[in-house]
């Protein structure tokens, strides 16, 4: 049966780290002169050749976007529901090894974080927990969305992976979306970092947008943790997967976020720097590339860059995020998964939104239309 692990293994790490380094400012030229990008021209954008082309890209990126998404950006927030993990991963506060008070939320945490949230004007949230399949499996996720489906537009999750079927009951229950990250495509460096559980298992991951698309999910989200290795090349395979999904599963809609690496409850350090010039450049390759692809932008970065990337090509963003479970109203104190930069009220970001010309969406999925 294909999926995406046969055209994953026809690409090997260190030629495309090789092929994205030695890039010439000639090439760079060549492909932005062109109307149609291909992945191999991302692997030119990508490189530290294009560095002196971000102002071009961004120009092309900020019109690309405008003709496809108009003058909107979306607004989400995350609700964390549990804390607690049965992996060991290196960059993560919720890892299983931190020494750290668990909760799960039960029923009436939920709504009272739900309470909130509705008061701040969302109708799009995104619900999160470690990976723990005995405490918050496919029956504890499939009562939360229950719960709460009449309350909001658009449910998303960043869980555990699952499978089909597990997929499939979401769904039924009133899922749209479904983040997973690979969180690196390097797969010595995905096992250093994973050591223990069953998120250890690389290709079970890999196939997770698989299981994703054939279940028949609206939307897939996409990406990696920059910092675990060299920022490129897990861009470049990221954008494969990305084709690869868009002409296997092509009824489904597709987003891509960035995480740089944030302070935790744990001690690794970016293995690669990743700059704020660089991550410009990476979200206008993405949209050169992609005139469809959402581009999504968390509060892990910093106020200062997110105000200036609103009209580069981000099409939706989060605000006033608590990354602990009971984080708004149950138990603020909590442990955060990891430190966010941008703490400003969904308020003030959506003024800011204003003042740069753009309209708040709150929702991209009506109820009444599925």
């Amino acid at each position: 049966m294909n999926n995406f692990k046969n055209t994953f293994d026809l690409y090997d790490w260190n030629t495309l780290e090789k092929e994205i380094y030695e890039v010439s400012a000639a090439e760079v030229q060549n492909v932005l002169a062109k109307t149609k990008i291909t992945l191999n021209d991302f692997k030119v954008l990508i490189s530290p050749a294009a560095k002196p082309f971000i102002e071009q890209m961004a120009q092309r990126s900020r019109a690309l976007t405008k003709k496809r998404f108009g003058n909107t950006i979306q607004m989400y927030i995350p609700m964390y529901l549990s804390n607690e993990c049965q992996n060991i991963c290196t960059y993560c506060g919720f890892s299983m090894t931190n020494k750290i008070k668990r909760k799960t939320l039960s029923d009436k945490e939920i709504l009272e974080e739900v309470s909130h949230i509705k008061a701040l004007g969302y109708d799009h949230i995104l619900l999160v927990t470690g990976e723990a399949n005995r405490t918050v499996g496919v029956d504890y996720l499939k009562h939360a969305i229950g719960l709460i489906r009449h309350h909001f537009s658009n449910i998303s999750i960043e869980v555990q992976p699952l499978d089909q079927n597990e997929y499939e009951i979401l769904k039924e229950a009133g899922l749209y979306a479904v983040l997973v990250y690979q969180e690196t495509y390097h797969k010595a460096a995905y096992k250093t970092h994973h050591p223990k559980g069953k998120k250890s298992n690389f290709e079970y991951r890999l196939d997770t947008p698989d299981r994703i698309g054939k279940a028949g999910i609206h939307k897939i989200g996409l990406g990696a943790l920059f910092g675990l290795e060299d920022w490129r090349v897990d861009s470049f395979y990221t954008a494969l997967h990305l084709k690869y999904l868009q002409k296997t599963y092509w009824k489904t809609k597709y987003s891509i976020s960035f995480p740089r690496l944030r302070p935790h409850q744990g001690d690794v350090q970016p293995k690669v720097e990743m700059t704020d010039a660089d991550l410009v450049q990476l979200i206008c390759a993405y949209r050169l590339l992609d005139e469809d692809v959402e581009l999504s932008m968390s509060t892990r970065e910093s106020e200062t860059f997110r105000n200036h990337i609103i009209n580069l090509g981000i099409t939706s963003i989060s605000a006033e995020s608590k990354t602990n479970p009971g984080g708004y109203t149950v138990d603020p104190q909590s442990l955060e998964q990891f430190e966010i930069s941008d703490d400003r009220s969904t308020e003030a970001i959506q003024h800011m939104i204003q003042s740069q010309g753009y309209e708040v969406v709150w929702k991209d999925w009506d109820k009444s239309y599925s």
